[in-house]
């Protein structure tokens, strides 16, 4: 783990993150205020948001307001990485560190590393931290596969993940729009924490993979899209994926399924499809002679959580 449990770390004094500054309190504060007076704005299961210590916020994203409202829901302030380039423009260059940016230079060979450092950083130093799964924004609109990024994140700082699925930002504001449509519904949807323990053992990469396939699901199931399984692409289009393939999961070990948000409607408009539900992979846990001893399938192994950290949910 990056920098361990500090939580010293004085992150508001670390000059090294942009950002920190009395701007920064007041920044979100406005946007808070203005969200709900502007727009019809709900937001559900906010409690599932630790209070205290570190977590990772993982939004589906299909605008740019959505960096604007998952923060305005949230009752702590968080935290994510920005372009670099955003630091050039006198608009920009003081506005989005305000509001929780960090710029990381991304057109380096080793860009990626260096966000996921700078992102455990925040996360050993007890921060929330926002981290969009999907990678980028989704022109198809479909919830895409997620990358692996927020589970090794959560495994290397040993944090939960909490998926959000919200509805209405595209209609806010839509793609390469640069205005806020007012007065528009807009959910924000929290779900309960989830740790990369119960999806097998941090050190086998399958984890990774099978941690972020449960995130990804249950964003789905918050935010009523239909989901996809494959990565997002920028010549993706509304409703029409680039190689207008519309690859389905893959086909569940049992016959556990559920659908996606019966009640309510799909972005995309189409009738909502079946996910299987994650399995959970078995773990071990430590028997009375000493050894270890496998637990049943699907039940996470107890662990021991560092002072100020929340037990698994779930």
């Amino acid at each position: 783990m990056s920098g361990g449990n500090d939580r010293s770390f004085n992150f508001e004094a670390a000059p090294e993150l942009p950002g920190a500054d009395r701007l920064s309190k007041y920044a979100f504060g406005g946007i808070r205020r203005l969200t709900h007076r502007l727009w019809d704005f709900t937001i559900e299961g906010r409690d599932n948001v630790p209070l205290e210590g570190p977590a990772i916020i993982t939004p589906n994203h299909l605008s740019f307001c959505d960096s604007v409202f998952v923060p305005a829901a949230l009752p702590r302030r968080v935290w994510a990485i920005g372009k670099g380039e955003y630091m050039d423009s006198w608009k920009t260059k003081h506005l989005f560190p305000a509001m929780g940016m960090i710029p990381v230079d991304r057109s380096g060979g080793d860009a990626a590393q260096a966000a996921l450092d700078t992102a455990a950083r925040v996360l050993d130093g007890g921060r929330l931290f926002m981290i969009y799964p999907e990678g980028t924004r989704s022109r198809s609109e479909f919830l895409h596969k997620g990358r692996t990024g927020a589970a090794r994140l959560a495994i290397r700082c040993n944090a939960p993940i909490v998926p959000v699925g919200h509805e209405g930002t595209l209609v806010v504001q839509p793609p390469d729009s640069f205005k806020m449509k007012p007065r528009l519904p807009v959910t924000v949807r929290f779900g309960a924490p989830m740790w990369a323990h119960k999806y097998g053992d941090p050190e086998d990469p399958r984890t990774l993979r099978a941690f972020t396939d449960a995130v990804m699901f249950e964003i789905a199931q918050l935010s009523g899209q239909r989901y996809v399984d494959r990565y997002a692409s920028k010549d993706d289009r509304p409703g029409v994926l680039a190689d207008a393939e519309k690859t389905a999961p893959p086909t569940a070990q049992d016959d556990t399924t559920e659908r996606i948000n019966p009640q309510r409607p799909s972005v995309v408009g189409e009738s909502p499809i079946s996910i299987p539900r994650p399995t959970l992979r078995p773990v071990t846990s430590p028997s009375t002679n000493g050894t270890a001893t496998p637990t049943k399938p699907g039940v996470a192994a107890p662990i021991s959580l560092p002072p100020g950290r929340r037990a698994p949910v779930g």
